[in-house]
């Protein structure tokens, strides 16, 4: 494959996912980032603040007592017309949940970096999506990265998103708690210049504190107005889809990266395909890769953005499929799936598709989630094809009460070779 051309100068480094959306963070140079701690989100501020303190930027750092002041401080430097940003995870967000409602019907392009952690209760302090997906229908853009180097760019990209005049929605920058916040690994980073020119001056035409146009911000709006405003924020939303793909397009010329609202692995002619969000991404391609070593038709699809949902991307990507799993790291309770499965299955029953569709849950607390467990949900899928099996919605992979051992399981292959795959579980 030929190499990417790009603009900028790379550097190779190691680091963590919480140090990769620092160095974006450094690189970008916002003009304010209030910031309560909680793990596993708290080395985003002591980084930042460390470099502001050793005159590498000069963002302007706020600490507050909590994370709801947390928000309140980034709306309010928003408003006054700063690039604003803050970070939190799991109680810190659902603390921030009346202050997301105001960022977003405020049309406040400021941006977040979430590191996704399961929301209490019961205690617990790693990863799972329950807290981003708790706040799916307030208002916000959210995007998820799989990798550091993801992370890094998302945050990058993030500001020329939110900051377009078609869009000015706030929007969360996701990625998995522990698991790519805390984790060390190679990464690609672009020079600062490249960065700082790529993202631009923020020149926002209105603002609360512009002299020349005295304006009210988050005024009481009563029943003749209120629905307008939600149409207004649903028009953003929809016009966000494709301004992530233009900025996607020119971050590629600058970084050799190339990104979009969903990314296809090995779907040309995937017979059977998992639908995931996230870090867990990596160990199914993993499983993707081993079976197709065996001729086994099967592939993945990440969906990078999850709001504005790519519904139709989805369904398209998905057409030729046979059967689809799709996995969710946050549970709904709704009887219907999890939400990522739920706005799956509606995407696909609008685009007129009919093909079998299995809700799983997984990973939730920080479960572990293996190549092995993957490869045995392509294994379920196909099976419903192949031998009418039948449908069980809404599987626990891993769950410690299914401890009944099978020395061996046979996972069909192509017509002339099975795969003997053992699924004996710890």
């Amino acid at each position: 494959m030929a190499e990417k051309k790009c603009t900028a100068s790379i550097k190779r480094d190691r680091m963590s996912g919480n140090e990769a959306v620092a160095l974006a963070i450094k690189q970008v140079n916002p003009d304010v980032m209030p910031a309560f701690p909680i793990t596993p989100s708290t080395e985003l501020p002591q980084i930042v603040s460390t470099y502001i303190s050793n005159g590498e930027i000069d963002t302007e750092f706020i600490p507050v007592e909590s994370e709801h002041s947390s928000m309140s401080a980034a709306i309010g430097a928003s408003a006054a017309g700063a690039r604003a940003l803050t970070a939190t995870s799991s109680a810190g967000l659902a603390f921030m949940w009346e202050e997301l409602y105001v960022a977003a019907s405020d049309r406040l392009p400021l941006v977040l970096c979430l590191v996704n952690r399961t929301l209490t209760g019961p205690l617990n302090i790693n990863c799972d999506h329950s807290d981003s997906m708790g706040a799916r229908d307030s208002g916000w853009l959210q995007i998820y990265a799989e990798t550091n180097e993801e992370a890094y760019d998302n945050f990058i990209m993030a500001y020329r998103v939110t900051e377009h005049p078609d869009v000015m929605l706030p929007m969360m920058v996701c990625y998995d708690g522990f698991i790519t916040s805390h984790a060390v690994m190679n990464i690609e980073t672009i020079d600062t210049h490249s960065v700082r020119e790529f993202v631009g001056t923020y020149n926002p035409e209105n603002y609360l504190l512009n002299k020349d146009m005295p304006m009210a911000i988050g005024p009481y709006a009563n029943s003749p107005f209120y629905m307008e405003t939600k149409k207004s924020q649903r028009e953003g939303m929809k016009a966000a889809k494709q301004v992530i793909l233009d900025v996607c397009a020119e971050y590629e010329k600058v970084s050799g990266r190339k990104y979009g609202l969903i990314e296809e692995y090995c779907m040309e002619d995937a017979k059977y395909a998992i639908v995931i969000m996230g870090s867990a991404a990596g160990q199914t391609k993993d499983a993707v890769d081993k079976l197709r070593e065996y001729g086994i038709h099967v592939g993945m699809i990440k969906v990078r953005v999850f709001r504005p949902f790519p519904g139709e991307e989805l369904a398209e990507a998905l057409k030729n499929c046979q059967s689809v799993a799709v996995l969710d790291r946050a549970e709904s309770f709704s009887g219907m799936g999890g939400p990522l499965g739920s706005e799956l299955k509606a995407a696909m029953y609008d685009a007129g598709l009919h093909m079998p569709v299995v809700n799983y849950f997984y990973g939730l607390g920080g479960r572990d989630y293996t190549v092995k467990e993957a490869r045995n949900v392509f294994k379920d899928i196909r099976e419903i094809v192949r031998r009418g099996a039948e449908v069980e919605q809404f599987k626990y992979i891993g769950l410690r009460d299914k401890e009944a051992p099978v020395e061996e399981e046979i996972f069909g292959g192509a017509d002339k070779m099975d795969i003997r795959i053992s699924s004996i579980q710890k």
